[in-house]
């Protein structure tokens, strides 16, 4: 699970900006917050958890720079197993001197009842720092510290008695361009493996209009379809069936106009799936269309199908930048509300996303501590901050109304 992200330069962040899943003192929404206990016998107190957070803010503020800052960690973990000629990183654009500073990216989370605090900075050409804290049982302890050394092209280390394998080795495989977590875990080191595995296995994104229908394909075809059915029936989507047609298919064959992305997806599996969704009309027969028939919203629903009721069940965070985009208000509540519901959510899954819709800013759907606000000043600098952060009036005060009306800021500034 998720305890909180930090990123510092990076794209439009130039100073720190935290994002924080630690529920707050407040009593609300009970059913929106995971008590996770540390280990047996482990004196520490338990932490309290949100089970999602709503990240709104103006065009270019910065919204999608605070999801790709996590996003651009993950990808720099799992990509450090097979090399990377060059690291993807972008440090703040409009600041001359944060071009040559390294950029810094610290995530907290719980796996399997340990908390790990785990971070690095890196330039495009190298990590300079690396370093991970654990508390197994409740109590710190430090697993390795790693910092750029005074010979061009090395590390200094510093690695905890507590961290045990094949240490040395590990160092020594462990290039400039390469993380020490990534590369020890590819070496089969027992204890660093369940935080690599959480980043690859328990850590999705997705961009703007959401997967692919392969992974809903695929969960469907894994006995999964009433599940995925129910689903699509509590969005009330009106879908009885679906079919699902595999053709055989050649790389020469698929149209140019296939994006390049669903292209290469297509090759890697060698063959073509069709879609089709059965309607049933009230005192008529059921007639078939192909997905491609169906709205925009149906065909997100559908995509969105198997990577939700996955998550819901796996314990997975989604990260998910402009969840609304072709979603009825009433389907963004629900899917947040999947996530919310004890019943449905009995794993602990986190949604992190961004939204532009206010009909969902609203103390019915989330707590103060859910809600936060990207903001960018004169400088094109953003800004993270927390609803939590401004005194509130919940007998009287609309959430949205207050917000539209500009009093968290975090707004477009349009003139008459």
């Amino acid at each position: 699970m998720l305890v909180e992200f930090s990123v510092t330069n990076f794209k439009s962040i130039k100073e720190e900006a935290r994002l924080s899943l630690v529920a707050g003192s407040g009593k609300e929404h009970a059913d929106s917050v995971i008590t996770v206990d540390n280990r047996a016998g482990s004196s520490a107190r338990p932490l309290r958890l949100l089970r999602s957070a709503a990240i709104y803010g103006a065009n270019a503020a910065g919204k999608t720079n605070v999801i790709q800052g996590l996003k651009t960690m993950h990808d720099i973990v799992l990509g450090s197993v097979g090399g990377q000629a060059e690291l993807p990183v972008i440090p703040f654009r409009f600041d001359p001197e944060c071009s040559a500073e390294p950029t810094t990216f610290e995530v907290m989370c719980m796996v399997d009842q340990v908390r790990y605090q785990y971070g690095f900075r890196a330039t495009r050409s190298e990590v300079t720092d690396e370093w991970l804290y654990a508390w197994p049982n409740g109590r710190l302890q430090v697993w390795f510290e790693r910092s750029r050394g005074e010979v061009a092209g090395a590390s200094s280390w510093k690695l905890g008695g507590k961290l045990t394998g094949d240490r040395e080795v590990w160092k020594r495989a462990t290039r400039p361009q390469a993380l020490f977590l990534s590369t020890a875990s590819a070496l089969n080191s027992a204890q660093l493996r369940p935080l690599f595995d959480w980043f690859r296995k328990r850590l999705h994104f997705a961009i703007v209009g959401g997967w692919f229908p392969s992974f809903s394909v695929d969960y469907w075809r894994g006995n999964n379809q009433k599940g995925v059915l129910e689903f699509l029936a509590e969005a009330d989507l009106a879908i009885e069936d679906i079919r699902i047609v595999e053709t055989e298919i050649s790389p020469d064959k698929i149209p140019e106009r296939v994006p390049v992305e669903l292209r290469e997806i297509i090759v890697a599996a060698g063959k073509t799936r069709d879609i089709f969704v059965k309607h049933r009309p009230k005192g008529g027969q059921p007639a078939e269309l192909d997905m491609d028939d169906e709205s925009h919203g149906t065909r997100k629903m559908f995509s969105l199908a198997g990577p939700w009721l996955d998550s819901l069940v796996e314990g997975n965070v989604i990260v998910f930048d402009e969840l609304h985009d072709n979603l009825h208000p009433a389907l963004v509540r629900f899917l947040v509300n999947q996530f919310h519901d004890r019943k449905t959510n009995p794993s602990g899954a986190q949604l992190v996303f961004t939204t532009h819709d206010t009909s969902v800013l609203d103390r019915n759907l989330f707590r103060t501590d859910q809600i936060w606000f990207c903001e960018r000043n004169d400088r094109l600098e953003t800004s993270v901050f927390s609803l939590s952060d401004f005194r509130q009036r919940p007998e009287v005060e609309n959430l949205a109304r207050a917000y539209l009306a500009g009093r968290f800021g975090a707004l477009p500034y349009i003139p008459e």
